[in-house]
């Protein structure tokens, strides 16, 4: 089943159950077969949040049967270093660091690593070592927050 197929299924019942859907990552290796789930909301995800999701998005699974081999089923909050999904994340997030990793090279390159621009339908824009990259969103594989962990223990300090 593809990961598309995977969203259209799942995020519905997640924002039925009060989270937001951050989105999905599948790795149907053969050995080794993990649905990955985000779920957000704005008071922060639990472990009994992510308990109560797992139960529901497990049996809506069991009946609709999508993978057909055995898995593992993760639902996890976003974290420090929120995983990017769609055009609208990378807006929200503009102005903070990414980590791009690309499918296929452009300009030599498979990861790139600089801050967000602003996103469009076609692409993310990225300031890369002082150059305005844009990266199509068809060849981004994986992109993720860098957080700026100085700033977040600076803020909690006494």
């Amino acid at each position: 089943m593809s990961v598309q197929k995977l969203n259209e299924l799942l995020q519905p019942l997640v924002e039925d159950l009060g989270y937001e859907f951050v989105g999905l990552e599948y790795s149907p290796n053969p050995k080794h077969v993990v649905l990955r789930i985000f779920i957000d909301r704005e008071d922060g995800v639990g472990i009994e949040d992510c308990e109560m999701v797992s139960r529901e998005v497990a049996a809506l699974l069991d009946v609709k049967d999508p993978i057909r081999s055995q898995y593992n089923l993760e639902i996890s909050s976003p974290g420090l270093d929120r995983p990017l999904f769609t055009p609208a994340h990378y807006a929200e997030f503009a102005g903070c660091e990414a980590q791009v990793t690309l499918f296929a090279p452009q300009d030599g390159r498979r990861k790139f690593k600089g801050r967000i621009l602003g996103a469009d339908e076609d692409g993310v824009r990225i300031e890369q070592d002082g150059l305005k990259v844009t990266l199509d969103f068809g060849n981004i594989a994986k992109a993720k927050l860098v957080p700026d962990y100085e700033k977040i223990l600076a803020g909690h300090k006494s």
